[in-house]
């Protein structure tokens, strides 16, 4: 039987400051549940591919591989980005604190940075853990399966793809950006650098 991706819809914020329940509708139901949905698809027709054709102009093998990863990283991406956001306004943990200010100078100069990145990016700016030096970098990608740094941990997410905030603020993503820090759910981020940093130790052995 072919693997299965399952959608996880305790992961749908609600009450967001400055982005709508109507627009986490759409981006959730729509773009997240997208992904899954192919990501799916490409599982349960892989298994029958013709590997004897397989060919780096073009193949159905290298198609599906392709798509693969795209929705994979879409899905999990999502995941990542909804889990992130909070209605609560969290206080930044005094851990999490402390690393960013040891990594980027300041909270300020890190927000700075995040955001420019959200601004110059056409799909992603992303807060990670590099474990190959042990120390968070921010990250840009224009689609889900580009950017990334490998052996690094996802620690915070950020849409920036115009499916994210359209419905409130049409073009202008500025104040998205503003909204996004807004509800950033610290609790979670900072679980996240917690094991990370765990990993580290691990790795860097």
């Amino acid at each position: 039987m072919a693997e299965t991706w399952e959608v996880k819809e305790k992961l749908k914020p609600r009450g967001l400051d400055g982005i709508s329940d109507q627009q986490i509708d759409y981006h959730f139901d729509f773009h997240y549940k997208g992904y899954v949905t192919k990501l799916n698809e490409i599982w349960s027709k892989l298994p029958d591919v013709d590997l004897s054709k397989a060919n780096q102009n073009y193949s159905d093998l290298r198609e599906m591989k392709l798509e693969e990863t795209f929705n994979y990283d879409g899905s999990m991406l999502h995941e990542y980005y909804f889990e992130s956001l909070t209605k609560d306004h969290t206080e930044i943990p005094a851990s999490v604190k402390e690393q960013i200010e040891k990594d980027f100078g300041s909270y300020e100069k890190f927000v700075a940075l995040f955001k420019a990145t959200g601004t110059a990016f056409r799909g992603w700016a992303h807060l990670i853990f590099d474990l190959n030096y042990g120390k968070l970098r921010i990250v840009g990608a224009d689609i889900h399966s580009a950017g990334a740094i490998w052996n690094a941990i996802m620690i915070l997410p950020l849409d920036v793809y115009e499916h994210a905030y359209y419905t409130d603020y049409g073009a202008k993503r500025a104040p998205y950006l503003d909204a996004f820090m807004k509800n950033v759910n610290w609790k979670v981020v900072e679980k996240r650098l917690e094991k990370a940093k765990k990993l580290y130790e691990v790795f860097k052995e």
